[in-house]
C-alpha cells in the first residue's frame, strides 16, 4: 500500500520512519517561521501569537497524519483575522497591514496543502514575504537572512519538483544552490547598470527607528536611550580632529517649560548683520545621519549659515532654525550625507532682541518656589556687579554649588515628581540624584529666576575613543542635555552643568549602564571582547551600507567612465541593461534548444536509430528498448526484418554492457542501409502484385 506525498508524489510504505509528506511539511514550516523572525518586531503582537499557533497546530496535523481543518473553519479563522487587522490599523490596506494580511495568509494557507499547487501558492508568498523585510531595514544582517531564506525556499520548489521518491534535503539544497550560482552573474551585472531612476528607486526606510531626541524633554528621557549602542552618525574630518570637549552636536532647544516638561521653541533664523562672530579653530567634516526619524538634525556646534540660512544635505533642503538648529522639511527616515564647517568657540546671538530674551526667561509662576527664591538670592548677591559679568558670576555661583553641595550623577535616580510638582526643587535642594537633564533643566530654571536669559539644548556629546575605519562614531548613547545663557557682549555661551559633577562625561565616557550577563561573559574571557565584536561588526555593516546600499545612480556613471565611457548618462544605462537582458535570453534560448536535443554518442545514435524506425512507421518512444523494437519488426514485417532485428538485439546487448561502448559508425550505417532497403521493398511490393 502507497501514500500520496505533499508534493503529490507515491510514498512506499515503510520507507522512512518520517513519511515525506510529513517530513516536506515540517521543512515548509520551519522555512515559513525563518521568513516571519524578522517581521516580529513589526508586526502586531496577535499577529505573531495567532501565526505561531497556526504552524504550531500545522505541524501537529504533519506529525501525527491527521486530516485538515475544513474549509468553513478557515473562513472563520480569516474573518478574525481581517477583523483583528482592522482593529489593529484601521485599515486592510497600506505596507503596516498588507504585511500583515500577507503572514496571516500564509499561516492559514498551510492549513490546506493538499496538492502541489497549494505548496507552490505558499513558496510564493514566501518569497514576497521574504522581500518586505527590506522595506523595514536594509542591513548586512538582514540581507543575509534573506539570503539563507531564499535558498531554503528554492529548495523546497525543488522538492516540490522531484514528486517521485524520497529525494533527501541535501540533495534539493544542492541543486537550489547551484541555480543559484548560475543566476548570480546576471543579478551582479543588472546591479551595477540597472538605472536607479528617482523617485522610483529605493525603498521605505526603517519606520521603527529609535531616537533619543525629541521635541520635548521630560525628566528620564535620555535614561530610557542610555543602553542603546547603536550608531547616531558618522563624522570623518578634515585633518586634525576637535577634543571630546568640543563634541557637542546641538540639535534640539527647548525653551519653554510648563514645570515638568521642556518644549521647542518655533520660528526660523533671521539673519542680522553682526550676529555672528565665528572665531577660533575651524573644523570641517562629513557627516553621515542614520535614520533616526528626527526633525531635526545634530550638528557640530557652531554651524554657520550659508547663504539664504538653507543647507543641501543629501538631497533634504534643510532651514535654520531661530535658535542655530537645522530643521528638516519631514523626519529622517533614510541615511543622510552632508558636508559642513563648525566653530566650537564661536560667539553669536550677539544681536538678540528683547522679545527673544523674555520667551528665555519665562517661568511657571507657581512652581519651585525654592528654585524662585534661591534665584531672587543670586540676582540680589550679584546686583552690583555689571554687564556681562554678572551672569557668569551666576552661572559660577550655580556651578560651585553642584560640584561642593553632595550632588551625584547617576543613571538611575529614581522618579521624580510621584509626591510633589515642584520637580526642580525635588531635584535641587532634596535628592540631588541625576544626569545630564535633570542638571540642565535645574540650571536654567535657576539662571532664569536670576533674571540670566537661559535654555536647554539637546543633541550628541562625545564621540567613541577609537576612530571606525577612519570615520568619528557617535552613538545614540551619546545623547546629552546642556545649558545655554545669554550675555548681549557674548552672545549665547555653552556651559554643560554635567560636567561639574561628573567632568568624564564631557571626555569621550557615554551614559552606560552596568554590564549584563552576556557582557560580563565576553569580559571574563577578554576585557573588552564583546566591543571588539561590535565595532568589527559595525566596521562590516558599514561597508555594506556605503559600498552596496549606497551605490546610487552618480557612482554608477563614475563606474562607467572607468570602463571607457564618455560623458555616460541615464540612456546609456538603460541601454547597457537591454543589451544585457537581450544577451541573456539569447543565452537562456540558446540553452534550452541544446538541451532539446540529445549530446552523449549513446542517445545520438539512439535518436538516429528511432528516425529511421519512425520512417518504417514504427510509433517509438524514448523510453522504449531495442529489444521491444525488434519484436515490434518481426511482428510487422516478418522475416524481412531479420537482419534489422539482429541488429537491435546487438544494440540491446551493448546496452547492458557494464563499460556500455556504443555500437561502431559501420554497424549504424549498416542500419540505416538494411532500413531503407526494407522501406524500398515495402513500396516495391504492392506493384508487384
Amino acid at each position: 500500500m502507497s501514500r500520496t506525498g505533499l508534493l503529490g508524489g507515491a510514498l512506499p510504505a515503510g520507507r522512512s520512519p518520517l513519511p515525506r509528506e510529513a517530513r516536506d511539511t515540517l521543512f515548509l514550516l520551519a522555512i515559513i517561521t525563518a521568513t516571519l523572525v524578522p517581521h516580529a518586531g513589526h508586526l502586531p503582537w496577535w499577529c505573531s501569537a495567532v501565526t505561531l499557533a497556526v504552524l504550531a497546530w500545522r505541524a501537529r496535523l504533519a506529525w501525527r497524519s491527521e486530516a485538515l481543518p475544513g474549509r468553513w473553519s478557515l473562513i472563520t479563522v480569516l474573518a478574525v483575522v481581517m477583523a483583528l487587522t482592522w482593529l489593529s490599523h484601521r485599515t486592510l490596506i497600506g505596507r503596516e497591514a498588507g504585511i500583515t494580511m500577507l503572514a496571516m495568509l500564509m499561516a492559514l494557507k498551510t492549513l490546506e496543502l493538499r496538492a502541489r499547487r497549494d505548496a507552490f501558492v505558499v513558496f510564493f508568498l514566501g518569497f514576497f514575504l521574504v522581500l518586505t523585510q527590506f522595506l523595514y531595514s536594509q542591513s548586512l544582517l538582514v540581507a543575509i537572512w534573506t539570503l539563507l531564506c531564499v535558498w531554503a525556499l528554492l529548495s523546497a520548489l525543488v522538492l516540490a519538483q522531484m514528486p517521485q521518491g524520497v529525494p533527501s534535503l541535501k540533495l534539493a539544497a544542492r541543486i537550489a544552490a547551484r541555480n543559484t550560482l548560475y543566476g548570480l552573474p546576471v543579478m551582479l551585472a543588472l546591479f551595477v547598470l540597472f538605472p536607479r531612476l528617482p523617485p522610483l528607486w529605493g525603498l521605505p526606510k526603517d519606520a521603527g527607528a529609535r531616537t533619543g531626541l525629541s521635541d520635548t524633554m521630560d525628566f528620564g528621557t535620555f535614561a530610557e536611550v542610555s543602553s542603546d549602542e547603536t550608531i547616531a552618525m558618522r563624522l570623518r574630518f578634515d585633518g586634525r580632529l576637535p577634543p571630546q570637549s568640543q563634541l557637542y552636536f546641538r540639535a534640539q532647544v527647548l525653551s519653554r517649560f510648563d514645570g515638568r516638561t521642556w518644549h521647542a521653541s518655533r520660528g526660523y533664523w533671521q539673519a542680522r548683520q553682526g550676529d555672528v562672530d565665528l572665531s577660533g579653530p575651524t573644523y570641517r567634516y562629513e557627516a553621515t545621519l542614520e535614520p533616526l526619524r528626527v526633525t531635526v538634525l545634530p550638528m557640530l556646534d557652531f554651524s554657520p549659515a550659508p547663504a539664504g540660512d538653507r543647507m543641501d544635505a543629501g538631497g533634504m533642503m534643510l532651514q535654520r532654525g531661530a535658535q542655530g538648529q537645522w530643521i528638516a522639511p519631514r523626519p529622517v527616515t533614510e541615511r543622510l550625507r552632508w558636508r559642513q564647517e563648525a566653530w566650537p568657540l564661536a560667539r553669536w546671538g550677539l544681536m538678540e532682541t528683547v522679545a527673544q530674551s523674555q520667551v528665555d526667561l519665562a517661568l511657571p509662576p507657581t512652581l519651585n518656589p525654592r528654585a524662585s527664591a534661591l534665584g531672587a538670592q543670586l540676582r540680589q548677591q550679584f546686583q552690583s556687579t555689571e554687564g556681562d559679568a554678572r551672569a557668569t558670576a551666576i552661572s559660577d555661583a550655580l556651578l560651585r554649588q553642584i560640584r561642593q553641595n553632595g550632588y551625584s550623577y547617576t543613571l538611575s535616580p529614581g522618579v521624580y515628581g510621584e509626591f510633589t510638582p515642584h520637580l526642580i526643587d525635588e531635584f535641587w535642594f532634596d535628592r540631588k540624584l541625576g544626569f545630564c537633564e535633570h542638571f540642565a533643566a535645574a540650571y536654567v530654571v535657576l539662571m532664569r529666576a536670576a533674571g540670566v536669559p537661559a535654555r536647554v539644548v539637546t543633541g550628541f556629546q562625545g564621540a567613541d575613543l577609537d576612530l571606525q575605519d577612519g570615520d568619528m562614531i557617535v552613538r545614540m548613547a551619546q545623547a546629552h542635555a546642556w545649558a545655554e545663557y545669554w550675555t548681549a557682549s557674548r552672545g549665547w555661551q555653552r556651559v554643560d552643568p554635567t560636567a561639574a559633577i561628573a567632568p568624564e562625561r564631557v571626555q569621550g565616557r557615554r551614559l552606560t549602564v552596568p554590564p549584563g550577563a552576556i557582557a560580563q561573559a565576553f569580559d571574563s574571557v577578554s576585557p573588552g571582547l564583546l566591543g571588539r565584536l561590535r565595532s568589527g561588526w559595525e566596521l562590516i555593516n558599514n561597508r555594506w551600507q556605503q559600498r552596496v546600499l549606497n551605490f546610487s545612480g552618480g557612482e554608477q556613471l563614475e563606474f562607467l567612465k572607468r570602463l571607457g565611457f564618455q560623458d555616460p548618462d541615464w540612456g546609456v544605462l538603460v541601454q547597457l541593461t537591454g543589451m544585457l537582458m537581450v544577451g541573456v535570453g539569447l543565452i537562456g534560448a540558446g540553452v534550452a534548444a541544446w538541451h532539446r536535443h540529445p549530446h552523449d554518442p549513446w542517445s545520438r545514435q539512439r535518436a538516429r536509430v528511432r528516425r529511421a524506425l519512425d520512417r518504417l512507421g514504427l510509433q517509438t518512444t524514448d523510453q522504449d528498448t531495442p529489444r521491444l523494437w525488434a519484436t515490434q519488426l518481426q511482428a510487422r514485417f516478418g522475416d524481412a526484418a531479420a537482419p534489422l532485428v539482429q541488429a537491435l538485439l546487438h544494440l540491446e546487448s551493448l546496452r547492458y554492457r557494464q563499460d556500455r561502448p556504443v555500437a561502431t559508425s559501420q554497424w549504424l550505417r549498416d542500419f540505416l542501409a538494411q532500413c531503407a532497403a526494407l522501406a524500398k521493398q515495402q513500396t516495391q511490393s504492392p506493384a508487384r502484385a
